[in-house]
């Protein structure tokens, strides 16, 4: 599995870094990718936060929302794959700025 980072470039909505993508590179889901992780400047800015991709839907007007990526019996899956993205994304931005400063060296 691969995690491909796309940097929110707009920066709407506010505090919003990036969404990423989970590539999968063998096994039965080979060629298939998961969508929907966002990654987040945490309000308190201290820190960064992932959402998991969910499903939003209404009871009685009221918006709720379910995750579409739960754990069966271990909750702390999830915590690897949170670490996983937070550490995808921190690559994404060490390689982008050094890509950054030697374009601006070379300028």
């Amino acid at each position: 599995m691969t995690i491909k980072i796309l940097l929110n470039e707009k920066g709407n909505p506010v505090g919003k870094l990036a969404d990423a993508e989970l590539h999968f590179t063998s096994g039965a889901l080979e060629g298939l990718k998961l969508i929907g992780f966002g990654i987040w400047e945490r309000k308190s800015g201290n820190g960064r936060n992932v959402t998991f991709p969910a499903r939003q839907y209404s009871v009685n007007g009221e918006r709720r929302s379910f995750s579409l990526l739960r754990p069966i019996v271990d909750s702390t899956g999830q915590d690897r794959i949170r670490d996983l993205v937070l550490e995808a994304y921190a690559a994404y931005e060490a390689d982008h700025a050094e890509t950054g400063a030697a374009e601006a060296a070379s300028a």
